[in-house]
């Protein structure tokens, strides 16, 4: 059968294409090789081990899917996620909120003062989390930290923030907040210097004050931005892992035990992977599910121009 001009023009590929296809896929081998090697195979290979009772000194046993069951019926488990979800609920909202607040007063006062704030704010990223850690547990200590000191002044006794189940979680919340303040503050400014200064001198001819050019103007404009760190908020915060180590070690009897510790723990205490690589697939999956369906939500919202 004979093929029609137009058909055999569309197949045919010109040679620059084709250099220019295989130079793409050079360039790509690099980054493929070393995410093959250091992502792709471990998550196989951890996939692999958990349908095995695997341990260092002993032969591994295949038990197939025991050990998800083990971890699906583990009350500790759902505990660890529950207070991961509770964790995010104190950072995340108290983070965007603050990090709204400080951008928009960024976007508003003379240069100067905005580099000095963007600066402030930016500090607490660059400061290692363990050196956070070390500072806030010395000022939560029970006999001479500085919060304790403050709260005196008002005739409140001393608290034993870090060692009482009600407030150990909170108090591991503050350091999570101020340590993520200067990304997000930084991605909000950027996102309100982009909405054209047009909206905002028509919304001033019509007589709008702050609060409806907030909710009228910057915060749908900034919709997808928003949507954006809402989800790396999440993921980061429920995934939580340095501060309650170092801070608490996941007491008082397990307050601020978040997942990644939980599964650290486990895997520290017991002698056989199996159970603790079968938890962390089962987070992945449960934190890729939610992730997936916000990252449905900000793809299918586009700014308007």
């Amino acid at each position: 059968m004979a093929i029609s001009a137009p058909a055999a023009s569309r197949r045919r590929v010109h040679p620059s294409r084709r250099q220019d296809t295989s130079m793409a896929y050079i360039m790509l081998a690099p980054v493929l090789i070393l995410l093959s090697i250091f992502v792709l195979w471990p998550a196989i290979q951890a996939v692999y081990l958990s349908f095995f009772d695997w341990s260092f000194y002993t032969d591994s046993e295949f038990v197939g899917w025991k050990n998800f069951h083990d971890v699906l019926v583990d009350d500790k488990f759902w505990d660890a996620v529950l207070r991961g979800l509770q964790f995010v609920l104190m950072t995340v909202p108290v983070s965007m909120v603050l990090s709204f607040l400080v951008a928009s007063l960024a976007t508003s006062v003379s240069r100067r003062v905005s580099t000095v704030l963007k600066v402030s704010i930016y500090i607490p990223s660059v400061i290692s989390g363990v050196i956070a850690s070390i500072t806030f547990v010395i000022i939560y200590d029970y006999s001479g930290g500085l919060l304790n000191a403050l709260i005196n002044i008002v005739g409140v006794p001393n608290q034993a923030w870090l060692g009482d189940p009600r407030w150990a979680l909170a108090a591991i919340a503050v350091p999570a907040v101020w340590l993520g303040l200067g990304i997000s503050t930084l991605i909000m400014i950027a996102a309100m210097l982009d909405i054209p200064d047009s909206f905002y001198e028509a919304a001033q001819l019509e007589g709008a004050n702050w609060w409806q050019r907030t909710v009228y103007i910057t915060i749908p404009q900034m919709k997808n931005v928003l949507l954006f760190l809402l989800v790396t908020g999440f993921v980061g915060s429920i995934q939580q892992f340095e501060l309650p180590l170092v801070m608490t070690g996941g007491g008082p009897h397990g307050a601020t035990e978040l997942p990644n510790l939980f599964i650290f723990n486990h895997f520290r205490g017991d002698a056989y992977v199996g159970y603790s690589l079968a938890a962390a697939l089962l987070l992945f999956v449960v934190l890729g599910t939610i992730s997936s369906v916000i990252f449905r939500i900000v793809n299918s919202e586009k700014l308007v121009d």
